[in-house]
This record gives C-alpha cells, structure tokens and sequence, in this order.
C-alpha cells in the first residue's frame, strides 16, 4: 500500500540502538542509556500537586481550548517579561501548543508548501528537518560549522554566513529559518548580537524566523541564553517556541508555546482550531502553578546537568577523549575519536553499546552533517556517569 508523506523517510537509526539496548538489557546487561534525551528529574512538586487536584475537578474533564486557557497564555506573557523583558500580548501573540514537535509541525503547515523551501541548519534535531518535508517543502541543509569554523571562525559565525550563501544560490527563494539556540545536538550558543544580525538578514529578506527555544533555561559557565524576541523588531519577523519540558522537567506534559509575531501566531491558532481541543485542562492550570509559584525550578534543574555535564566531559577528557564542555543544553556533542572515526556514527554508537554497555546517539540520525559525532544525554546521575567512564575506559583501547 502506497501512503502519503512516510513513504519517503529513511531508515530511523535511533532504533537501531534502542534495539540493541533492549536486547542487551535482556540478556541481563546493565546498560548506561545516555542516548535519548527523556529528562529523568521529577517535576515540580506544586505542579504535580495542583494536577491531582484538579483532576478531581469534573469541571477540568471537559473540552479545552486548542488556543490554551486564558490564564496559561497569561502565565508564558508573565514569563517571559520576568525572564527576557520581552512583552507578549497574551490574547493575539500566544498560542499554547501540545509540546514544542506538535507546535512547530503545524506551524510548517501555514507557513509552507509545496513549491516553498525552508532553510534549517545542519546537523539538527529531526523535526527540524522533516517538519517542514512533512509540510510538503524542500528542505535546505545549511552547514553549521564549516567552512567558517576550519578557518578559525565560531560555528555560529560560519553559519550566519553559510546561510547568507544559501539564500543568495536557493530558487525560489527560501521563505522560512528553522533554528534553534542552545543548539541540539551541537550544543552550539550564540549572543544577542548575532541574534540582531539575523533579525536584520530576516526583515531584509523577507523570510520568517522560527527559533525552537527548546533549552532557554539550561546554560552554564555564566552564560544567559537569549531570546530572539529580545532583538528590537524581532516582532516583524519571528516567532518562538517555548517548552515546559526541559526547564521544568515536564516531558511528558506536554506544554509549549508559540510567542511573536501576533498574524503567525493567530495563524496557527486558527489552524489548531480545526485539529484539537489543547491540552488536558488540569495539565494547563498544573503548568500555571509551575510558572506562577516555582519560577526558579529552572536553576535546580540547571545545577543538576551542570554536575552531570562536568563528570561526562571531564570523565572523557581523561581517558583521552578530548571534549570541550558545552555552555547549554542537556547534552555532549562528541566528536568520534581519531581511531575509531572510519566506523561511522552508527556503527560507533553499536560498538559502545556492545563493548562499553552505553548507549548514545548515532550523529547521523541528525541529518547528513552530524556523522562524525555521537551525542551522550545527560540522563543519568552523577555516580552511572562515572560507572559509565570506567566502561569506556575499558573498551576504548585504541585510545591508550
């Protein structure tokens, strides 16, 4: 049977290493999994609280409202004027969305096509990349790094000008960007300043900025990761994504938001208006709590990967994989070691599943420019991650 849209989509190589793992752990091996990014820290207390509560409230069990409760919208406008000093109008420039994937997903759906095409950086994270295929888009890979970071230039510098030459050889011209800073995997970071360069490039062009703001509250080492929507005009131009997931440890919730420019804002929210009811009414008022009454989750959550960022990276270093550690994001982007780097991301990331029991993320399955990488999720706790080094220790041998 023919089907519409999957037909086209390689070979998921995460579940190659998800298999691997579940075989492994049949067989009785106690397997480190610092492969899917799932937040393994608990929500906070309040929120959970505050949804058995009004769980119990047969009112809650009711329809929603696809474009979010009043007082949800509210809460983000609240945050994000603490947190960023940005001001939202909570009635036409938020939209709550069922997570940050479903948000972004139909956000491609109004603002591209078939005939349309999206630039999105390379590597990425997925949906990033397939969100706007899905939309029936061509996709645009624009290279992170090189060839600015080979001649001694930041990969955020080597992308702002890769993807200068990317709009200028693309036909027809490309009417999104899709990215997202702290970068997954890469880790990548960049400051307000380069923020406004691309503002600028964006209300220049004509094109619509999207920036998954996936991992605003995980940073380290002093730095404050900024909100596009900072930038003076941003406005004009861009919208983002905001998660309850990352900063408040709220994966399975799924609570997101889609914050700027009020007519793509209200687009999406017309378009969500004919695909569902928003989110279960007690998760919403749950989220309100959490962002109304525990405004400094985020810094516990950021001191615990913060000490799991250390024990990984300084781990590595001293068992001679060099890393240099990230500034945000809950991950480590490792450059596969000189011998072992003809095998591949994939087959890499198999070999330490089956020789190390760790399991991480194959570069590749983040599109064409991560295979010389693997990525570790810092999901588990200090004391595994050291247990996982002595691992490695032991079946990296090339490297002694």
């Amino acid at each position: 049977m023919e089907f519409r849209r999957i037909n086209g989509l390689p070979p998921y190589v995460f579940a190659t290493i998800n298999d691997l793992k579940a075989d492994a752990r049949q067989a009785g091996r106690d397997v480190i999994d610092l492969g899917f990014g799932n937040p393994d820290l608990p929500s906070p207390d309040v929120a959970v609280e505050k949804l058995a509560e009004a769980a119990r409230n047969p009112r809650n069990h009711r329809y929603s409202a696809s474009r979010g409760i009043p007082k949800i919208r509210q809460a983000i406008a609240d945050r994000y004027l603490r947190r960023f000093e940005v001001e939202l109008d909570p009635e036409t420039e938020v939209v709550t969305t069922i997570g940050a994937k479903e948000g972004l997903s139909h956000l491609m759906w109004v603002l591209i096509g078939p005939g349309d095409t999206a630039l999105v950086p390379s590597p990425s994270y997925p949906i990033h990349i397939y969100a706007p295929l899905f939309a029936g888009a061509d996709v645009r890979h624009v290279r992170l790094d090189a060839p600015g970071a080979a001649n001694g230039a930041s990969p955020g510098a080597a992308f702002f000008d890769n993807l200068i030459e990317a709009w200028e050889s693309a036909w027809p011209k490309p009417r999104v960007v899709v990215l997202s800073f702290p970068h997954n995997p890469t880790t990548e970071c960049v400051d307000l300043a380069w923020m406004t360069r691309l503002v600028e490039f964006a209300r220049e062009h004509g094109v619509v900025l999207v920036h998954d703001f996936a991992y605003a509250d995980i940073a380290f080492d002093g730095y404050t990761p900024p909100s596009i929507l900072q930038v003076p005009g941003a406005k004009e131009v861009a919208v983002e994504l905001y998660t309850m997931t990352k900063s408040f440890s709220m994966a399975g919730w799924r609570v997101g938001f889609l914050v700027g420019n009020a007519e793509i804002v209200q687009a999406l929210t017309t378009l969500k208006s004919y695909l569902d009811y928003g989110t279960f009414q007690p998760i919403q008022i749950a989220a309100i709590v959490a962002m109304n009454e525990a405004p400094d989750f985020p810094k516990t959550i950021n001191d615990t990967y913060q000490g799991r960022r250390d024990a990984l990276v300084g781990g590595l270093n001293r068992i001679g994989w060099e890393i240099t550690p990230p500034r945000g994001t809950m991950f480590v982007w490792a450059p596969i070691p000189e011998p072992y780097r003809e095998m591949g991301s994939l087959e890499f990331s198999k070999y330490l599943i089956q020789e190390a029991d760790i399991a991480t993320s194959p570069g590749l399955g983040f599109g064409p420019g991560g295979d010389g990488h693997v990525r570790f999720a810092l999901i588990e706790n200090e004391k595994r991650i050291g247990q996982g080094i002595r691992s490695l220790r032991r079946a990296l041998t090339r490297l002694r």
